[in-house]
């Protein structure tokens, strides 16, 4: 226990009667000065017994709350079954145990089947909990829009105009669809090799919409234990339909939705599990509401039957490699900023680009960039780009090669 830190002695002014004025002023100056060293230091002691008794509150405060706790019978989450009229089946979680139970008139209001609930010892309900989210699917939702607009998308024009009719119009006019007498598309696939704008239409989306976006990647709902990654995709759509209109996009969907095969592995199976919860939610028997999906893939080969039908993906939008008219369009995005020659010759680099994707052909741009840094000009030359054009080939070239060792 810690003792209370002592009081300064406090000062004391004898004034000799026999003192000049002189001498008796300077004799209140240093008695001043001494009074005002002691007040400092009991300030100081004052604020340091305010913080301890802050500091003591705050225990005494929670140790109150464990005692209570302490004091209070322990409570168990359980899901509320079936509400009969004397009373409520509940299962309670971890064993299965179903048990019919009591509740209380006002909780009873409240609660429907299929609820989760806190029990007691006695299985009685003494609480409605708040549906259960998991926060690995509240993590996949983007809070900021993506910067990135259809604008700074060169040579996708059919494909941005098939998105925004299926994703975007459904979203912002839905009573055009009801007019005509048709449902919108439910999905859109993206699929064609890497590096080519499809992860880019869906930040366009993103970008140009007021819905809720939901991202993941596909290998994101490959989880260790069973049903976890099923669980996982149903949280995903229960999100999705607390906020909508909702998008979600997922990338690399071919993780989880490849061709079925007879594989006998606890792996395989629960990526089946969970693929096959994804074809539930996607096209199952209760309306989806305003929730479109976005998926992208650069295996389209791979893909399961199941998930490619109408229905599920209504449209199926190849993104193949720029053409020469798209690889200049690219090139000029990606260029706008820079500090080009004169010498530039946009359509000629786009000619000796061919088979390059978008994401090479930003490369390209900043590897030209980097060689007028390298010699420090700020000015870009056409011999940076081709500079930049035989290492982006020979990158290129290497890839897959495997490292020798000598």
């Amino acid at each position: 226990m810690s003792r209370s830190p002592s009081l300064p002695e406090r000062p004391r002014l004898d004034l000799d009667p026999d003192m000049s004025p002189n001498e008796r002023l300077e004799a209140l100056r240093e008695h001043l000065e001494d009074v005002l060293e002691v007040n400092n230091q009991l300030e100081t002691q004052l604020n340091r017994a305010n913080s301890r008794r802050e500091d003591l509150t705050g225990k005494v405060d929670r140790l109150e709350r464990e005692n209570d706790t302490l004091k209070s019978s322990s409570l168990y989450i359980a899901t509320a079954e079936e509400m009969l009229d004397d009373g409520v089946v509940v299962k309670q979680h971890g064993n299965n145990q179903e048990v019919l139970t009591e509740v209380s008139p006002g909780i009873r209001q409240e609660l429907e089947a299929g609820d989760r609930v806190a029990i007691n010892d006695s299985f009685a309900v003494q609480s409605v909990l708040e549906p259960e989210t998991d926060a690995r699917a509240q993590a996949m939702q983007v809070d900021g829009s993506p910067e990135v607009t259809y604008d700074d998308i060169g040579g996708l024009e059919t494909q941005i105009q098939e998105v925004r009719e299926a994703v975007e119009q459904p979203l912002i006019n839905a009573d055009q669809f009801r007019e005509v007498g048709i449902e919108p598309p439910s999905g859109v696939l993206l699929h064609g090799p890497p590096g080519t704008g499809k992860t880019m239409l869906a930040k366009a989306v993103a970008n140009e919409t007021d819905a809720t976006f939901i991202k993941m990647a596909g290998s994101e709902l490959v989880q260790k234990f069973i049903g976890e990654g099923a669980r996982l995709v149903r949280d995903l759509f229960e999100l999705a339909s607390e906020n909508e209109p909702a998008v979600i996009f997922i990338d690399e969907i071919d993780a989880i939705a490849s061709k079925r095969t007879e594989s006998k592995t606890s792996g395989d199976a629960e990526v089946q599990r969970t693929m096959m919860q994804l074809l539930s939610e996607m096209d199952g028997f209760d309306d989806r509401g305003e929730i479109r999906i976005i998926a992208a893939t650069n295996r389209f080969d791979m893909l399961d039957r199941a998930i490619l039908r109408p229905g599920r993906f209504d449209r199926l939008i190849e993104v193949p490699e720029p053409n020469v008219e798209g690889r200049v369009k690219i090139l000029e995005i990606h260029t706008k900023g820079m500090n080009l020659a004169d010498n530039v010759d946009l359509s000629a680099l786009a000619d000796d680009t061919d088979g390059f994707s978008g994401a090479e052909l930003a490369s390209l741009a900043t590897e030209a960039g980097m060689f007028a840094i390298r010699e420090e000009r700020t000015e870009i030359h056409i011999e940076d780009f081709e500079s930049a054009l035989e290492k982006v080939k020979e990158e290129d070239d290497s890839a897959g090669t495997p490292i020798a060792f000598a």
